[in-house]
This record gives structure tokens, C-alpha cells and sequence, in this order.
């Protein structure tokens, strides 16, 4: 199960009482998170030119570990997070993360964080899985101020999932809701997907993935800006009647990606849930229902979406959460994922385990894992595996030959 979210938290710092479990409910548990944030500092000159303010990162990532390991007191994380963030990149996995005292709640792990000005993407996973993920890659790609500056742009994690890459685009395209403004996130989609590169080497039988469509599985994120092209007067209307359908036939993304300029082969979920953006601060009412200044005026919009390409990926569902903490409200989606294993180590584990196992058409009994190429700094975790995980507890696996 692969829990996905993304939230433009216009700029604001995170308080500490802030809950993020309404964002990250999920009718069961994941067994990975991948969590976007956009403006997680002002877009300001100082930021954006000046070094990186890497404080909020540090509060998300507090927040984020109580939301999914319980209420433990920070204080013995918190020079840990410092030094994730402090260093740009975080290939982690540190020992002494391990989550609730409760030995029957997953535990999870913070395996990747990477801030690009105010562009933040983290990825945890439960502990027992630390070790079958290996090559992690952050390639990042800047769209903003003179077509390369990090206020825009998009952090992209490259990384494997037993024998099944996986790559999570995080991006904020380019704002504004003036006519001809789509070209201009069409091109931030292209550029970023032309610019993005993986350093390239050798792992098992095969090459790992240079570029985002190399990989098996892709998941888009953000706050990607395509708004309504429609009037003000009318989308009031059709917000008052709850006509989202009506609203989703004059979306941007929707008529951009049906002519073929973008996103071609990319699938989304259905939208059942109102437009994500702008709001009034601490608040259920739109800038747009409130504003009579045509200068500040914003027609709402579903600027935040996740997109994903990759026949192993199926959507359980695509949902907003509630939160009025910004102008944006937070989106999430969950996915089930088949993820490959190596045929040869299966068969091998496979005979291992079959004398003591009850039920070894649906279960099998747990054994060692045989080491996996993880990148320097992420800590190996000695934990029993499941060779088939059912689907309450992780990722369905198929048995198959690695491609030559």
C-alpha cells in the first residue's frame, strides 16, 4: 500500500499542535508514505536568492513522525531532523526512529527528504521494508524566476522497491490564472521531465532508471496551478450547487491533457471533492466568494492533484482533507502496488520456510532477508520478512524474471 499526499501550505510555519492525522487518515495502514509539500517558506527574495531556510522542513518532519508513530516526545529526534535537513539531502533510515511503544502499530522510518527553497518531498516507510530499498536518487530541476530558480520547479526521488522502481515527482508549476498561462505549466511539465536525471549505474541484472518515464511506477504531485477557464460569476454558481462535474468540464489539466498537449498516458483519479484553492485562512469560504477587488480575486480551482503512469499501480482512492491552516487544502490518494522479487531468492526462501509453514498457499513463515544494495547512510534493520505480505500488512508481490 502506498499512501501519496501532497499540500501547499502558503508559506506558513508549522505550529505544534498542528494535526496532521485528518490528511494522513487511511482506512488501514501504509507501508509507504510519499508526502509533497509546496511554500513551505514565504516565496520571497530572501528565500528564493538567499540561503535555505530550513526550519519549517524540521517542524513537518516532527509532525509527520507523530502523526504515524504515535506522540513519543521530540526531543530525542530533534537533532536528528536538524541534520536531515541541515545537509539538503536525507537518505535516513537512523536508528532510534523507531516510533510508538506500541509493538503492534507499524513503525515507520524517514528513508528521503529533499528541500528545494520551498518545495519539500519526504518519503517514509515501514521499518521492516527499510532494507529491500536501495538506490535512492534526488534529482531537482528549478522553473522559477529567469526559467531556473527554485521558487518553481520539482524534487523527483528515484528508488526500488525490491525489484520495482518507483519515481515521485514533487512539483509547484507556474501560477497565475490569465489566458495563455497553461502553456507556460505545459512547458515547466516538459522541461521537467526533459532536465530530470538519475546518476546512472549497474544494480542485479540490469540498469537503474536515468530518467522519470524509465521507471516502472510514477506518481506526480503538487501543486501543478491549472485552473477553470471559466467566469468568476458562473463557477460561483456551479460551487453553489455542488456541480462538480460542470466545474471539471472547463479544467485546464482535464482539456490540456485531452488535446494532448501534456500528461499524455498519465491517469487521475475521479474528482469527487471541491476545488482545493483559494481560500480564506481559517477558513470554509473562497477568496472568491468574499473578495469584491477584482486585483486580488482568485476563481477556486483544483490546483493540487496527483497523477501517476504504471499498470502495477491501482488507485483505492483520490480525496481533500479539511484542514484550514492554509490557503489550500491538503489532497491525498492510496494506490495498492505489485512489486517484483527476484524469482532465484524466492525459490530459495521458499524451501527454507515450507517445513514449518501452516498455510503456505497464502502465508509463509518469516526468515532472515538476505542483504539488499542500499545507499551508504541508510541503516540496515534486522526484521523478519514475510515473503507474501498479505493485504493488511504490505505490498503484494508477483514472482517474475528480471528483465535482461
Amino acid at each position: 500500500r502506498l499512501f501519496v499526499g501532497t499540500w501547499n501550505v502558503g508559506g506558513k510555519s508549522p505550529h505544534d499542535g498542528l494535526n496532521l492525522k485528518d490528511w494522513l487518515r487511511s482506512p488501514s495502514p501504509s507501508d509507504v508514505y510519499v508526502l509533497g509539500f509546496q511554500e513551505i517558506v514565504p516565496l520571497n527574495a530572501g528565500n528564493v536568492l538567499g540561503p535555505e531556510d530550513s526550519g519549517p522542513a524540521t517542524k513537518w518532519l516532527s509532525l509527520i513522525r507523530q502523526a504515524l508513530n504515535g506522540t513519543k516526545s521530540d526531543e530525542e529526534l530533534c537533532q536528528y531532523y536538524a541534520a536531515a535537513v541541515e545537509h539538503k539531502t536525507n537518505l535516513s533510515g537512523a536508528a532510534g526512529d523507531d516510533g510508538s511503544k506500541n509493538p503492534t502499530k507499524p513503525r515507520y522510518r524517514l528513508m528521503v527528504s529533499k528541500q528545494m527553497v520551498g518545495i519539500f518531498l519526504c518519503v517514509w516507510v515501514r521499518a521492516d521494508l527499510n532494507e529491500h530499498i536501495s538506490n535512492l536518487k534526488v534529482s531537482c530541476v528549478g522553473r522559477g524566476i529567469m526559467g531556473y530558480l527554485g521558487n518553481k520547479g520539482s524534487i523527483s526521488i528515484s528508488m526500488t522497491i525490491y525489484q520495482t522502481t518507483f519515481c515521485f515527482v514533487c512539483t509547484h508549476l507556474a501560477s497565475g490564472e490569465k489566458e495563455g498561462d497553461e502553456v507556460r505549466r505545459n512547458s515547466d511539465v516538459c522541461e521537467i521531465l526533459k532536465k530530470t536525471r538519475f546518476n546512472n549505474h549497474s544494480y542485479g541484472d540490469s540498469l537503474s532508471p536515468e530518467t522519470i518515464l524509465d521507471h516502472d511506477n510514477i506518481v506526480w504531485l503538487g501543486d501543478l496551478n491549472y485552473r477553470l477557464a471559466t467566469t468568476h460569476v458562473e463557477t460561483c454558481e456551479l460551487l453553489e450547487r455542488n456541480d462538480w462535474e460542470a466545474l471539471l468540464e472547463k479544467d485546464q489539466l482535464k482539456l490540456e491533457q485531452k488535446a494532448g498537449r501534456i500528461f499524455s498516458g498519465w491517469e487521475e483519479g475521479s474528482i469527487h471533492f471541491a476545488p482545493t484553492y483559494k481560500y480564506l485562512i481559517d477558513s470554509d469560504y473562497y477568496v472568491a466568494q468574499a473578495c469584491k477587488s477584482k486585483d486580488k480575486l482568485r476563481i477556486p480551482a483544483w490546483c493540487d492533484r496527483i497523477l501517476w503512469k504504471g499498470e502495477a499501480l491501482k488507485q483505492q482512492w483520490y480525496i481533500r482533507g479539511e484542514s484550514k491552516f492554509s490557503d489550500h487544502r491538503p489532497v491525498s490518494s492510496s494506490f495498492v502496488v505489485n512489486v517484483r522479487a527476484k524469482e532465484s531468492n524466492v525459490k530459495k526462501k521458499l524451501v527454507k520456510s515450507s517445513s514449518s509453514c501452516r498455510k503456505p498457499s497464502s502465508r509463509f513463515c518469516p526468515t532472515k532477508s538476505s542483504p539488499s544494495t542500499i545507499l551508504p547512510g541508510v541503516a540496515k534493520i534486522q526484521a523478519e520478512e514475510l515473503l507474501v505480505i498479505p493485504a493488511t500488512a504490505g505490498p503484494r508481490l508477483s514472482f517474475c524474471r528480471p528483465v535482461h
